[in-house]
Formats: C-alpha cells, structure tokens, sequence
C-alpha cells in the first residue's frame, strides 16, 4: 500500500513538473512584442539617430555662440647677408648661416552678433530635426509592433488550420478502419475500402502541407524577434478581437496621432524654416572681432644689424559687418527652390492624409465584414459539426454510402477553415485599424 502511494505521488509529482515546463514553453504576444522591440535592429538604429539629432541640437551648431581660435606658431631662417654701404671707407657687411627666428602665441574670437535671424531660425529647425527622430522611432516601434502581432496570429491561424485537418484526418482514419474491417468479412466492397484509403492518404498530404507552412511561421516571428529561425516555442490558441472599434474615432485619432502625419507636418516646418534661413542670407551679418597676439623676434645677424631681439604684445577688436551684393543670382535661384520645397511638402501632406483616410475605409470595410463572417461561419460550423456525427453514424449502420460522408467531411473541414479565416482577416484588421491610428503603443 506504501509502496503504490509513493508511485502515484512520484506520478503526480512528474505530471506537475511537465505541466509547469509545458506552461513556460509558451510564448505570450506580449512577450513576443517585448522582446522584439528590445532586439530590432531599425529600433536600435532610430534610436542612435535620436542620439545624433540630439548632440546636433544645440546654440553652438545654430551659430549662436562664439568662434575662439587659438594659435601658435615658430619660424626659423637660416640665410647669409651682404650688405654694401654708402659710407664708402667702411667695408661691406657679410654673414653667413645667419639664424633668425620668430614665434607668437594668439587667441582670435569672431562672435556673430546679427545675421538676419538666421541663427534663430537654424535653433529652430535643428529643435524640429530632433523631434523628427522622436516620429521616425515611433514609426518604426509601431511598424514593429504590427509585424509581430501578424506573425503571431499567423501562427495561431495556421495551427488551428492543423488542428482542422487531423479531425478530419481522424474521421479519415476511422472511415478506413470501418471499411476495412467489412471489406475484409465481406460486407463491403474493394472500391469503398480503396477509396476510403485514398480519401486518407488526400488528408494525410494536406497534414504534411499545412505542418511545413506553420514551421514556415514560425521561423518568420523567430526571424523578428532577432533569434535562432529554429527555436522552439508554443503561442497561444485563441484569437480574441475587439467588436466595438468606431471608425470616427478612429479616423480623429489617425489624423492627430498617426506619427507619418506627424512627421510630414514637420516636415512642413522644415521646409518654412529653410525658406526663412535663405532670406535671411540676404540681410547683413555683423561680427564681433577681438584677439590676443604675443611674439618674438630673435635676430642672428650681430652688429651692426639694428635690432638683436623684441617682444610685441597686442590686443586687438572691432566690428565686421558683410553683406552679400551679388553671387551670379544664386542666393535668388536658392530662395526660389526653398519655396517649391514648402509646396512640395504641403502636397505630401495633403496626399499622406487622403491616402491614410483611403487606407482606414478599406481596413474598417475588411474589418466590419469580417466581423459579419464570424457570425455566420460560427453557426455554420456548428451546423458542419453536428452533420458529420450524424453523417458518420448513418454511415456505420450502413444508411450511408462513402461519398456522403465523405462531402459531409469536407464540408465541416471548410465551414471550419472559413471560421478561422473570418476570425484572423478581423484580427489583421484590427491590428492595422490600430496601427493608423497610432493605438497599439497604448
């Protein structure tokens, strides 16, 4: 009696520890989602992108701030000198391998004090670039986000689709093992026992088929979640969709959240801001000079060479102010392009926003008629499934020939296989009603 409560409690205990190891092999969505949003390479690049636009943002790349240069500088020169003079009782002067040197140490500082706005208007659009890069990784995380929702739920769509061939397969099975069986005592015939086994080898191939095209999905939602293609892991089994999605509100959010409308207003300002920079080329640019300058001479000539040796020590400021006059009319040629630029983004705008509204009707469309299907698909199945026991059991007693249970069969393996079709084209649709709308990240 020890002996056999020891065996069912080891029992117990081993179907607790497969239980549990067969529970943590399952991969949720939302571990999937995790984990691809911390290994996607476009992820990772956007965000070094944001990293760049930040350390561009700044007064220093607008021009705001000072220019201060420093400079340093030792000269030698090694010559001979002749030298003849008017005093004609004295005689020449002749050196050879005379060395000189100079030296100086300097600091010049140029400070733009007006440039027609234009530095403020160059804070601006870096401010604008930089919150560009913030969109764009939004873009990309929503995107990301999207692609591995639909290769989840292709996942589920596929092995539910497996799941429906081996009942069918099963009912195969049976159907052979019955035909069989009266073959063999001579209450049936060869052509039903023959056609039951190809009728199960028909189902047999479709398994193997369908078993390649969700390996086939698994390795896609490995490949996005930046792992081994043969990694092994189970998802969920159910769909669960969202019925109440309104597309008004929908569309509001799309318009307001949609991070490509977004970016393309952006863009807009980007484009004003260069048309403002170029015109503010054509006002004067007045700069702040000032600097600092130390130098040395060393004169190797000797006697009676004037002067031996000498410091200068000079500080040095004043205004600049240039303008430009004429260029061969480029400045005017620039201006007018800047301005073609602020059309073009205007109309990019504009075509964005018709196409995403487009997008959103026909997405909505899918939706809501997907919707309709699962209601009908459901009770058609429902009706399949009930058919086929009953089409089996006719068939069993003999009330039933082999072909009626085999087109009641293929019946409840379509009615089955369009459920699950109206429920992941609703599920896909919601992702991408979802994804217009910038809602996914929520």
């Amino acid at each position: 009696m020890l002996m056999s409560r020891k065996i069912i409690l080891s029992f117990c205990f081993l179907l607790l520890v497969f239980h549990q190891n067969h529970a943590q092999n399952i991969l949720t969505l939302d571990e999937a989602i995790k984990i691809a949003l911390e290994k996607n390479f476009s992820i990772k690049v956007a965000k070094s992108r944001q990293e760049i636009a930040k350390n561009d943002n700044t007064k220093g790349n607008a021009g705001m701030m000072p220019t201060v240069i420093g400079t340093i500088q030792k000269n030698y020169n090694l010559s001979s000198v002749r030298l003849g003079l008017f005093d004609q009782n004295l005689p020449a002067i002749e050196r050879s391998n005379v060395n000189n040197n100079t030296g100086g140490v300097g600091v010049g500082v140029v400070w733009t004090l007006y440039d027609g706005m234009g530095m403020f208007i160059a804070r601006d659009r870096l401010n604008e670039l930089q919150k560009t890069t913030f969109s764009q990784t939004e873009n990309i995380i929503e995107n990301t986000i999207a692609q591995v929702s639909n290769a989840y739920y292709e996942i589920i769509r596929q092995s539910r689709r497996v799941k429906n061939i081996k009942q069918g397969l099963g009912i195969s099975n049976d159907r052979l093992k019955l035909s069989k069986d009266r073959y063999e005592v001579g209450q049936g015939s060869k052509v039903d026992y023959l056609s039951a086994q190809v009728d199960y080898n028909e189902d047999k191939a479709a398994l193997i088929a369908q078993e390649q095209i969700l390996e086939s999905s698994h390795f896609l939602l490995n490949s996005l979640l930046i792992r081994g293609v043969q990694e092994d892991f189970k998802t969920n089994d159910t769909i669960i969709f969202d019925r109440n999605l309104s597309l008004e509100t929908l569309r509001d959010a799309t318009l307001k959240q949609n991070p490509a409308i977004i970016l393309a207003g952006m863009n807009k300002k980007i484009a004003d801001l260069d048309l403002k920079s170029q015109k503010a080329i054509q006002m004067p640019q007045v700069d702040l000079l000032t600097g600092y300058n130390y130098s040395t001479l060393n004169n190797g000539a000797g006697p009676p060479q004037g002067t031996k040796n000498g410091q200068t020590f000079a500080f040095s400021y004043g205004l600049r102010a240039t303008v430009n006059i004429f260029d061969g009319y480029n400045q005017k040629r620039r201006i007018q392009n800047a301005k073609i630029n602020t059309e073009i983004a205007n109309y990019q705008e504009g075509d964005l926003k018709n196409q995403l509204n487009v997008a959103l009707e026909r997405t909505y469309l899918n939706y809501s008629n997907a919707i309709e299907l699962i209601k009908l698909e459901t009770e058609n199945y429902k009706i399949a499934r009930q058919n086929i026991d009953i089409a089996f059991e006719r068939y069993k007693v003999g009330n039933s020939t082999s072909y009626e249970l085999r087109e009641v069969q293929r019946n409840a393996v379509a009615a089955e296989t369009r459920l699950i079709e109206a429920e992941y084209n609703a599920k896909i649709a919601e992702i991408e009603l979802l994804r217009l709308s910038s809602k996914l990240v929520e």
